[in-house]
């Protein structure tokens, strides 16, 4: 057998696969040959976040590269994010992505690869910040005198927020709001910044006051431990707050890029409340100094102004010589008054006195006289014309007597008719009234009888009582009175 006959039969005696199996054949084994490792390289080719929320980098060294990938899950609970050129440590699965015919590295923790890294990682970051002006100190405020509201922004367990409220009880009583957050872990950073916004957003009308002043602290630690304060969303809510922000954060030799953006930075905690809040004995030994700066300058300015005073009165002419030239005048006024009043009294009189003399006794009796005449012969014209008004007045009301007296029932009544009343007094004009009335009252000329009427007998029965109108009329008899008809209207019947 040939050589070319030897290659073929071993060829169609291999194992055949296809291509599928053989690449998931490949990813067991680099998986269960690796397993878990921890790499250390330099990131390359980091773009950020995918939009799936996954992350893609490459890892490389001075001879090799390897793809590493970042599941959206382990992204978000990375402590440390991947950045561009950073020297990390990572710690993750080997495998295969059979699409590509390529292996990577399946990242679940990432670090700075020593403390060398995370400050070359802090320096970059700080130049980068640095540049955009956010540490210029023209952006930074002062921080109230004296405010009512502070805000804390920290754990609050630990002791770093006891230390402060101790601060502000020995210095100057004031109202406290504390935001608790995370000072330390993933996601620290974001929790501060988020309180920092949180206070901004705050109003003088809302349901908690605005602070006057935001405190941010945590005690001290490693480079790692603060990490979060150097994160840029922290920097940035920091540089953005517009209420004035003290950074408390670490010992006073620890630093972190919070400390470069915030108004002012304390060297610890219980320094943070000294520099928010006066101390209450300074103020009053302030406020006593300036009293008596202010009691002493207003003496002064009383002593000035009396000096100038006394100055301008020195100035001044006296009393009586500003006064001497009045007076004169008004005693000339006084004195040509007394001589005018004197004259002009005798004038009055010398014209009085020529009136009086013109004036005659004689002449006005005579015209009392006359006057007295003329009265008394108008008072008998008025007797006279008053007695003929009088005699006219009686004779027309003579006449309308005669008149009422012939036209009145009076006269009917005389010439033997009769009127007939029930028991209140209202006429009754027929039979069938007067028999339903219980008591009759008859009226004749000269008096009232009063009867009972009888509705089955030959008229109604005469009343033995004598009607109270007219006693003399007791012993009249009864007569039937004859019905003439009623008038329309009114209770006056007619009887003609």
């Amino acid at each position: 057998m040939t050589d070319k006959q030897d290659q073929g039969v071993a060829g169609h005696n291999a194992a055949e696969f296809s291509v599928s199996e053989l690449a998931f054949a490949i990813k067991r084994t680099v998986e269960d040959g690796f397993g878990y490792v921890r790499l250390k390289g330099e990131i390359s080719g980091y773009r950020g976040p995918h939009s799936s929320g996954h992350c893609y980098l490459t890892l490389k060294d001075e001879k090799a590269r390897i793809d590493g990938v970042v599941w959206r899950g382990v992204f978000q609970k990375l402590r440390f994010k991947p950045e561009e050129g950073m020297e990390v440590v990572v710690t993750g699965r080997v495998t295969t992505y059979p699409g590509s015919s390529k292996y990577q590295i399946v990242i679940e923790s990432l670090e700075p690869a020593g403390v060398g890294a995370l400050m070359a990682l802090l320096e970059e970051r700080r130049k980068k910040l640095g540049a955009e002006g956010l540490f210029n100190d023209a952006r930074k405020v002062k921080l109230p005198f004296l405010p009512k509201v502070v805000g804390i922004i920290t754990s609050p367990t630990g002791a770093v927020i006891r230390d402060i409220l101790h601060g502000f009880s020995e210095r100057f009583p004031v109202r406290v709001l504390v935001w608790p957050v995370r000072v330390q872990g993933d996601t620290s950073a974001e929790e501060v910044a988020r309180a920092i916004n949180g206070f901004n957003t705050f109003t003088p009308e809302g349901a908690f006051p605005r602070p006057d002043t935001i405190i941010v602290a945590r005690g001290g630690g490693s480079l790692e431990d603060l990490w979060g304060f150097n994160e840029e969303i922290v920097v940035r809510a920091a540089s953005e707050s517009k209420i004035p922000l003290i950074s408390a954060v670490g010992h006073e030799t620890d630093w972190t890029l919070i400390d470069l953006v915030a108004d002012a930075r304390a060297p610890t905690p219980t320094k943070a409340a000294e520099w928010a809040v006066p101390k209450y004995g300074e103020l009053i030994e302030r406020l006593g100094d300036l009293d008596q700066r202010l009691k002493r300058v207003i003496y002064r300015s009383f002593e000035e102004m009396r000096g100038r005073v006394l100055s301008a009165g020195r100035g001044l002419p006296r009393m009586q010589d500003v006064l001497g030239l009045p007076r004169q005048r008004l005693d000339a006024a006084r004195n040509r008054l007394d001589r005018g009043l004197h004259s002009n009294t005798q004038g009055h009189g010398a014209r009085f006195g020529a009136v009086v003399g013109r004036l005659s006794v004689r002449p006005i009796s005579a015209r009392i006289d006359m006057e007295r005449q003329n009265l008394g012969s108008l008072g008998l014209r008025g007797n006279q014309a008053f007695g003929h008004q009088v005699g006219r007045k009686r004779q027309a009301i003579e006449g309308l007597a005669k008149l009422l007296g012939s036209l009145g029932h009076q006269s009917v009544l005389k010439r033997g008719f009769a009127i007939v009343r029930g028991e209140n007094g209202d006429m009754l004009r027929d039979a069938s009234s007067a028999g339903r009335a219980p008591l009759l009252d008859i009226e004749f000329s000269d008096g009232h009888v009063s009867a009972v009427p009888q509705t089955g007998g030959d008229g109604p029965k005469k009343s033995p009582k004598t009607s109270p109108k007219n006693p003399s009329a007791s012993g009249a008899k009864a007569k039937p009175a004859k019905s003439k008809g009623t008038a329309p209207g009114g209770n006056q019947g007619s009887l003609f």
